[in-house]
């Protein structure tokens, strides 16, 4: 038994949508996004064993968004916070979904995602293409769909 190459999921078959403030915004410029849930562990030392062990002791959510610089969506959220105080929580809906692929899509809502800095204003001669790296941490996530198991033939 293998994995067949068919199989594999292309990153440019995803799609991705974020709902802020109730508005859903499709995430087209997106070049990349990458959300990790990690754990938090805690030492803890007992009696007869000279080292510590780990225990988990909660988790935290972090993640970047590479896009093209071709929105002020994230810009306007940031000087919204930066005058009023207002802060902004929003949803972001990740669908990966090869058609060429036999293992079906997986769909990731990733929850409360708060960003941690924004580009204001970007100049680079070098670049063909400018881009935007957004940082953010988030509270929660659900896997909606999940991948199945290939079909070999």
């Amino acid at each position: 038994m293998f994995l067949k190459a068919s199989d594999t999921i292309s990153g440019q078959e995803a799609r991705a949508y974020a709902t802020i403030d109730g508005q859903v915004e499709e995430m087209f410029y997106a070049k990349k996004i990458e959300a990790k849930a990690k754990k938090v562990k805690k030492a803890i030392k007992t009696l007869g064993k000279r080292g510590a062990q780990q225990k988990a002791a909660g988790w935290e959510g972090s993640g970047t968004m590479t896009i093209y610089y071709v929105t002020s969506k994230f810009r306007q959220l940031m000087l919204q916070y930066m005058k009023t105080g207002k802060d902004t929580y929003f949803d972001l809906q990740v669908v990966n979904e090869d058609p060429t692929s036999t293992i079906g899509k997986q769909t990731t809502i990733i929850k409360n995602i708060n960003l941690d800095e924004v580009v204001l204003a970007l100049v680079d001669v070098d670049s063909d293409a400018l881009e935007e790296e957004i940082p953010f941490t988030f509270e929660d996530a659900d896997i909606l769909d999940q991948f199945g198991k290939p079909i070999l033939g």
